[in-house]
Parts: structure tokens; sequence; C-alpha cells
């Protein structure tokens, strides 16, 4: 069973799911790029002794879209993330994170070493990092598209089993049906004449800013708590094996498991995820 519930963190309200013990240990769920806090709710069983608070990120599924004019910063992600915490009253608790999350756990458990007891990350370590001779041209592309999409008409859909089917659509990162409804159902909003993505367009830009591999592995060799993380195999094809095996060897405590799946390994095989996650 899933509460819904809402944090007041201004200027944006965060939406999220609580589940599991309220009295157990503190775990606070952060999603994947442009997929919201119903990802977790496969997983969420094998995490029922903890207090497990799956929240939307900004821009994605019930929480508010950020200001206009504002960007979407990888590193605002991590000041969002501490506001809830803040509200909570939570001094000391656990991330579990999933691609995007997983790198927003990964760089909030070296800032907060003293505060983050155990990360449990699946596809991501770190955030994605860029060369220094690319950063002027991907920041002219991020300006770029920053006017174009100005003028971008939103996808309508006539029902819900028509955004399903545009979600499973997507062959870089496959889906169930039923993992598909679970994100497509927390990701509308009702319009006039259908329903669209409830996500901030503005998600899709290009980033204007990213961290060096040096300044990633900076974060990563921080982190003072244990890691356990779980990769699909074989690999996507956006995840760099090279720099991903470079980062585990970063970590002061962390043990990876490979299971063969695709990038939402939480969603299709939450029991093995768990299990990997958790066998200490």
């Amino acid at each position: 069973m899933f509460e819904d519930i809402t944090f007041d963190t201004p200027p944006l309200s965060i939406a999220a799911h609580r589940s599991g013990n309220p009295h157990g240990p503190k775990l606070l769920a952060l999603h994947g790029w442009l997929d919201n806090a119903a990802s977790f709710a496969p997983l969420a069983p094998y995490f029922s002794d903890h207090d497990l608070i799956a929240i939307d990120l900004p821009g994605h599924g019930r929480s508010s879209h950020r200001p206009p004019g504002a960007w979407y910063h990888f590193i605002d992600y991590c000041s969002d993330v501490l506001a809830v915490v803040e509200a909570l009253g939570w001094t000391r608790f656990s991330m579990l994170g999933h691609s995007l999350g997983g790198a927003i756990a990964s760089v909030l458990g070296s800032a907060l070493a003293d505060r983050v007891e155990r990360l449990y990350l699946i596809e991501s370590l770190g955030p994605i990092s860029s060369a220094h001779s690319t950063l002027p041209e991907l920041l002219a592309k991020a300006l770029r598209d920053r006017v174009a999409i100005a003028g971008k008409q939103l996808r309508l859909f006539p029902d819900s089993a028509a955004a399903v089917t545009a979600r499973l659509g997507n062959r870089e990162m496959p889906l169930s049906m039923a993992s598909a409804r679970l994100l497509v159902e927390r990701g509308l909003r009702t319009v006039d004449g259908g329903f669209e993505w409830s996500s901030d367009p503005r998600l899709t830009l290009t980033s204007a800013i990213r961290f060096s591999e040096a300044q990633v592995c900076g974060y990563l060799a921080g982190i003072r708590c244990p890691v356990r993380l779980v990769v699909a195999d074989p690999p996507m094809p956006f995840v760099d094996t090279a720099h991903m095996l470079e980062r585990t060897r970063v970590v002061p405590d962390l043990r990876l498991t490979r299971l063969a799946g695709s990038h939402h390994l939480h969603m299709e095989l939450p029991g093995e995820v768990a299990v990997a996650l958790r066998n200490n």
C-alpha cells in the first residue's frame, strides 16, 4: 500500500509515494530520467521493513516544474533531495537510486558522507561526464536547444493506452507492458482533447554543464558507506563500460552484481535486484 504525500520546498512542490514500515530504517528512492516514483513500485515490497519514500524529481511525475527561465542542472537535484530529507527530519538515511537517481545518490553519498548509511544503486554510479574539449560545443548545443524548445508542441494522446504504446516504442530502454503502464499512469496529465506527458519538456534539452571524469571520481572516492550496485548484462548502449569499471575501483566499499536484463532491471526483475542489493 502506497501513501501519496507532498513536500512543499519553495518554489517547488515535490510529490512522493510512501510505503513500508514508518519506524524502520529511512530509505529515499530516486528514479531515472523521464521516469517517476512509480518505477519503484515493483521493488518496494522487498524493502517493506524500511520507511521507503520514492519521490518524483522536479519536472517529473506529479512534482512541480522549475520556474520559467530555469535550467535542469544536475547539481540542482542534490539540493532538491536535501530539501526533502530536511522536511522529513531525517538525520541518517540510505538512498536507492536508478540511472539519474543513482547518479544523484552517488554525489550526495559523498557530500553527506556523515549522514548517508548505505547506497543501493541500479544502472548508475555517478553522473555522465564529458571531456574538456567537448564542453564548448555542449554549451552551444544546449543554448540552441533552449531557443528551439520555446515553439515545441507537446504530443497529445487520446487516451492512456496510446501513451503506453508510445512508451513501449522506446527501443533503447525496453519495458514490459506492466512496467510501461506503471510509469505512464503517473506520468500523464489531462488537458483539453486528451492527455500529455506531465514531465517538463526542458528535461529533454542537452545538458549545459557536465563534470569531467576526474571530478566524478573525486566525488565517488569520498563515499564512506557501503555501496551495492546492480547493472544490466549486456550493458546498455549509453553506458560507458570503461568508465563504469574504473569508477567501481574508486569507491572504498562497493560490491557489483551483473544481471541479465535491460536498463529497468528493478521493474522487470525486482526480486533478483533486491537480493543483489540487500545481500550483505
